[in-house]
């Protein structure tokens, strides 16, 4: 039987008293945790991923996200230890990077986590009473310093880094605001606490050296390098029920509200009473968050305050006051906006503002909508686009829901356009972009990029094909396909407006200086256009009528123009297509009323056939049960063969072990009676060789006696030689002393000489040193005036290139988003693709049954025709049907009863037949698994009986030598050197533990093969159950519609008897109404021909039903052949008789 397997699907909670519990990993998802995960939860597209925590983990304590968001550390305590677990963000899905579990130091928990700038360092800080502060280089596990922060047990709320500096640290707490350094492998305190000491909740860094922290008494202070050097306090006044709730509509909107939980709110949280008669309280400030305008903090119960930094001073002031709204939803409303705000986060563009409640719910704040600069409706009306900085928001007109974000512009937006369809959006900005964005899927499509040019205005053909915008370089641009195709010259202006005709035969271009150009498209390459003086301003505004007879204006100086555009003759303009029609068509309702007969009758038709379908489909399912038992019975008796054969390889193993065992018994002694021997003859050569060393001693010893003789000998020869040297050269000195005094007379005089020659070319050089000196200082000065202007160039070039890369940077992390979306809309685009394949193809086959039903009611409807007039003859064949109906209806009830016997038995088969696969599976697996180990053992058999006849052939060659006893110890220590050695005897220690391994790594491979077929298995059931679901829904259908026919059929049985009854009147009537011109003898020939006609009615009905169930037939056998359609053999269908007697009980 399969494995029953959960996965996570979605998740309502959030766990509030986890330190950090809110982040942003990009622009649209969020991350936070709840129960035992952490999720991944994207705002826009509503869908939820989790990060699952560690296994018999005991609930989570901190959150920690690194700033290049790709790291994510969880404090939690598993079986009453800490653990830090860290986490990839970047891979899919999220996995486990390194766990930090083995520390040398006390810790009970770790209570808050922080990440260096560049990623690498992790801070983290244990609760008290140990309140050590440690520096961790997470990635190696290595703890850099460690620190007590606190010794008097007070709380510890946060620790962060420096986001410039990665050695530098705040610590805040109870009592407590401390910064430190990393130096030499130890945290040093670099600022000393000066005045009381206050509660400090929160801290957030608001640049490199200046730190914002929070107070449990409303107090905010700006720490500059330890230094205090501003100061406020937030006083809350409560306001009145109307305004807050106005207040709080407009400013803030509700992202996750979860329901609150039994557990304890956070430790640090500390409830302020008010006072009866007052409305000030003292709010606590439980977070902070910084952004680059300034920071956020909490201002007390469901208040959020934005402080905003002043240009000319160093000092912040309060900006936008922001509520929690009341819930609808809640029994008490009025607690709704008293949850403390535990946590902030803003989005990576600052678009957006998160924030925690100590309620378990997450509030969305938006922070730039309020300002739109530009709206567009669209050409249906139904949508339109509104321009907030650079950013698009598409809204619906009738509900005012945001529909879709469109971003990718990094300069302000100055126009937008949709096509004529509506399905595409063009828009151009100040960053040189002009995009055509897709909103189905919300992104760009084409895009083009000319930084150097600022776009003012930007319009589409009708065609939607070509693109015109102008901008600053005065020039007229035609895009197509992310590309310039040409430019116009504006002619020394600058075009600030453009408009196109919905005929596409002219265009409107609105300049600086307030006139308007009207041009003919295609546009011209000289200067041909009409130049209209109308504005004293710039044109911001340019629109045509749909019937593209006026044309509206609107500039700078706050005129709207009108005016009326004319032909060359003075003709209002003509649109080459008209308004079209609506494809609505209004019919009756008894059109509608027919229609819906035809298609009852129609159904209990299909469903008939289906009834006829099912039945061969189950006929089918039996044969194929027995083929089924047929091959289980030989596969049964393959396998005991099979086993019988794998106990005569094992018995047969089991005698080759055994034989082995003896050889290498008997090999063994041998070797070692002859490594004795060989010992004995050693040992005898050792003495020999030691009476030859010490005669040679002695011969050593006289020939260093004879040696010595020689040399005093030498050296008195050596003496004599040279004292008879020292007289010959001291002769010879005495002749080279009167040369050298000769020498150097001649040398003193050349030196005379020297000095005048130098004193010359002295002044001479002078001059012309003066000379060269005031050229190169010329040189130098020139030289020295392009240094400083090209370090100046460099300096630009620097921030230039430094701007350069922090773009290319984000361009590249946009990309990687970006093709990640890709790939998964690609995903899902191909599944939508398939889906949309299945419904065409039904679609089909349901158009050609609607055709085929058309048929036949159009048939049907001649027959109603004729049988109208054989009235008579339907009496007799209903009286015949009847007598036909009931044993038919008896055999229903015994072919019902058969068919509910076949498929319990066809349920026992199933399961029969599952449990017989698997065991077969697992039986050869195991098989396998043994044929491999006889095959590993008979390659090691082969192995030793290959080294045992090498040993064999050296011994026998070191028998050779059994005379030499040098030589034959030689020879076997090589042996010994060969075939004994320590890694033989390594590995043979080791190759049980070896096999032990490779045993248990090929059973989990086999286990996890036999669970990925089980899987495989629970798939393939669950397919078949949908199918079979499917089918046996049609045939519900189908046999409704025969119920209803047959009601139909007995109330036409009733409309005849009452006809019957009138023609009986009629009958009696109709023999005074004949005339007397009309003989006795014609009245009886009118019922023949009747007769006649009805019996080639009937022939006729039977034959169009036989071809009809030929038809059925072939269409069953089709559906048969079709690979992966299976019968329906599980569910149970209603039975016909109980909708007969309902039927019946409804008509009485």
């Amino acid at each position: 039987m399969s494995t029953v397997v959960a996965q996570s699907l979605h998740v309502f909670g959030l766990r509030s008293h986890v330190a950090n519990n809110i982040f942003f990993f990009d622009e649209q998802i969020i991350i936070f945790p709840s129960g035992n995960h952490c999720v991944k939860y994207n705002v826009d597209q509503k869908w939820q991923k989790f990060i699952p925590g560690s296994d018999k983990s005991q609930g989570m304590l901190a959150l920690s996200i690194s700033p290049n968001r790709r790291y994510l550390a969880i404090s939690e305590i598993v079986q009453e230890k800490p653990v830090i677990t860290i986490y990839e963000l970047s891979s899919i899905p999220c996995r486990k990077r390194k766990i930090l579990n083995n520390f040398d130091f006390p810790v009970q928990r770790f209570i808050s986590m922080a990440f260096s700038p560049d990623s690498k360092y992790l801070l983290t800080q244990t609760s008290p009473p140990e309140s050590n502060l440690v520096y961790w280089l997470w990635e190696k596990q290595k703890v850099m310093a460690i620190i007590r922060t606190d010794s008097q047990n007070n709380a510890v709320y946060q620790v962060s880094f420096n986001p410039q500096d990665n050695t530098q640290v705040c610590v805040t707490g109870n009592g407590m605001f401390k910064l430190l350094r990393f130096a030499e492998g130890t945290l040093k305190q670099t600022n000393f606490q000066r005045g009381e000491p206050q509660n400090y909740l929160a801290h957030t860094w608001v640049s490199e050296d200046k730190i914002i922290v929070g107070t449990d008494t409303g107090r905010l202070f700006l720490f500059e390098s330890g230094d205090q050097r501003w100061e406020t306090s937030i006083m809350v006044k409560e306001p009145t029920s109307e305004t807050r709730n106005l207040e709080v509509i407009r400013e803030s909107e509700s992202l996750i509200e979860f329901p609150t939980i039994s557990s304890p709110v956070p430790s640090y949280e500390q409830v302020m009473m008010a006072s009866n008669n007052s409305q000030l309280a003292m709010p606590q400030v439980f977070a902070i968050a910084a952004y680059s305008k300034g920071f956020a903090c909490a201002a007390g119960p469901g208040r959020v305050l934005l402080f905003e930094k002043m240009e000319e001073k160093d000092i912040y002031r309060e900006s936008r006051e922001i509520r929690i709204p009341t819930d609808p939803q809640s029994n008490e409303r009025s607690q709704s906006d008293k949850q403390d705000i535990l946590c902030m986060c803003f989005s990576p563009s600052e678009e957006t503002l998160v924030v925690s409640t100590s309620k378990n719910q997450l509030y969305s704040i938006t922070m730039s909508l309020t300002e739109i600069s530009k709206c567009s409706f669209s050409n249906g009306g139904h949508l339109f686009a509104a321009v907030s900085g650079n950013v698009i928001h598409i809204f619906a007109t009738t509900s005012l829901e945001n529909i879709s974000n469109l971003k990718g512009h990094t300069g302000k937006v100055r126009s937008v356009v949709w096509n004529a369809d509506d399905s595409k959006l063009i828009s151009c900005g100040t960053d040189g972009a002009v995009y055509e964005w897709n909103l189905s899927s919300g992104k760009r499509e084409t895009e083009c990029v000319l930084k150097s040019c600022s776009y003012n205005c930007v319009t589409v053909s009708p065609d939607a094909k070509i693109i015109f915008a102008v901008g600053s370089d005065q020039t007229l641009k035609e895009i197509a396909d992310s590309s310039i195709l040409r430019e116009i010259s504006a002619f020394d202006v600058v075009y600030t407006a453009i408009v196109i005709s919905h005929s596409g035969r002219m265009m409107f271009v609105g300049t600086s200086v307030g006139t308007i150009r009207a041009m003919k498209y295609p546009l011209p390459l000289q200067k041909e256009f009409n130049e209209y003086q109308a504005h004293a301003g710039p044109i911001t505004k340019m629109l045509l009528t749909f019937d593209d007879q006026f044309l509206l204006t609107v500039a700078e100086d706050g005129c709207l123009f009108t005016w009326k555009v004319f032909d060359k003759d003075g003709r209002g303009i003509k649109r080459e297509r008209e308004v079209g029609f609506a494809e609505e068509v209004l019919i009756t309702k008894t059109d509608m009323e027919e229609k819906a007969q035809i298609m009852l009758e129609l159904k209990t038709r299909v469903e008939e056939l289906k009834m006829e379908n099912e039945y061969q489909l189950r006929l089918k399912d039996m044969n194929y049960s027995e083929k089924i038992k047929e091959l289980t019975d030989k596969f049964l008796q393959e396998m005991e063969s099979l086993k019988t054969k794998n106990q005569v390889l094992k018995t047969e193993k089991e005698k080759q072990d055994v034989f082995h065992r003896e050889r290498i018994d008997d090999l063994l002694d041998k070797q070692s009676q002859e490594l004795q021997d060989l010992e004995c003859c050693n040992n005898q050569k050792l003495l020999l060789e030691y009476e030859k060393y010490q005669e040679l001693q002695l011969k050593s010893q006289r020939m260093q006696e004879e040696y010595e003789k020689q040399l005093r000998d030498n050296d008195e020869t050596k003496s004599q030689a040279l004292e008879e040297l020292t007289e010959f050269y001291e002769a010879k000195l005495q002749e080279k002393t009167t040369l050298l005094e000769e020498a150097q007379e001649d040398v003193r005089q050349q030196l005379r000489e020297f000095e005048e020659t130098k004193k010359q070319i002295e002044e001479d050089e002078d001059r012309e040193i003066q000379d060269i000196k005031t050229k190169y200082e010329k040189k130098l000065r020139d030289e020295k005036e392009s240094n400083l202007r090209l370090k100046g160039e460099t300096g630009i070039m620097r921030k230039k290139f430094s701007s350069l890369q922090k773009e290319v940077e984000e361009r590249t992390n946009d990309i990687e988003s970006l093709k990640r979306e890709q790939v998964k809309l690609q995903g899902v685009i191909q599944s939508l693709e398939k889906d949309i394949l299945g419904l065409k193809r039904e679609i089909q086959e349901r158009d050609e049954t609607i055709q085929d039903k058309e048929k036949r009611i159009y048939d049907l409807k001649k027959k109603n025709q004729e049988l109208e007039k054989f009235k008579f003859v339907l009496d007799y064949k209903i009286k015949e049907l009847k007598k036909q109906i009931e044993p038919r209806e008896d055999e229903i009830k015994v072919m019902k009863e058969q068919i509910q016997e076949m498929e319990a038995e066809l349920e026992r088969f199933h399961k029969q037949n599952t449990q017989l696969e698997l065991n077969i599976t697992e039986l050869w697996q195991k098989l396998r698994a043994t044929d491999q180990e006889m095959r590993r053992e008979r390659q090691k058999e082969r192995d030793l009986e290959a080294l045992v006849r090498r040993f064999k052939t050296d011994l026998h060659n070191c028998v050779a030598y059994i005379q030499e006893p040098r030589l034959l110890k030689e020879k076997v220590r090589a042996l010994f050197e060969k075939y004994v050695q320590r890694a033989d005897m390594v590995e043979i220690a080791g190759l049980n533990t070896d096999l032990q391994q490779e045993y248990a790594r090929q059973r989990e491979h086999l286990e996890r093969n036999l669970a990925t077929l089980r899987k495989k298995v629970v798939k393939e059931s669950e397919l078949r159950r949908t199918d079979y679901v499917r089918i046996m829904q049609e045939n519900v259908s189908l046999i409704k519609e025969i119920n209803e026919l047959r009601r139909e059929l007995k109330f036409t049985r009733s409309q005849v008897y009452d006809l019957e009854a009138a023609l009986k009147l009629t009958k009696k009537i109709r023999p005074q109404d004949v005339p007397e011109t009309v003989p006795s003898e014609a009245m009886p020939s009118i019922a023949p021909t009747m007769r006649l006609n009805e019996q080639e009615e009937t022939g006729r009905i039977i034959e169009m039903q036989r071809l009809e169930i030929q038809r059925l037939r072939e269409q069953i056998q089709e559906q048969e052949q079709i690979p992966g359609f299976h019968p329906l053999s599980v569910v149970r269908l209603p039975s016909l008789l109980e909708s007969e007697v309902d039927f019946e009980v409804q008509t009485k």
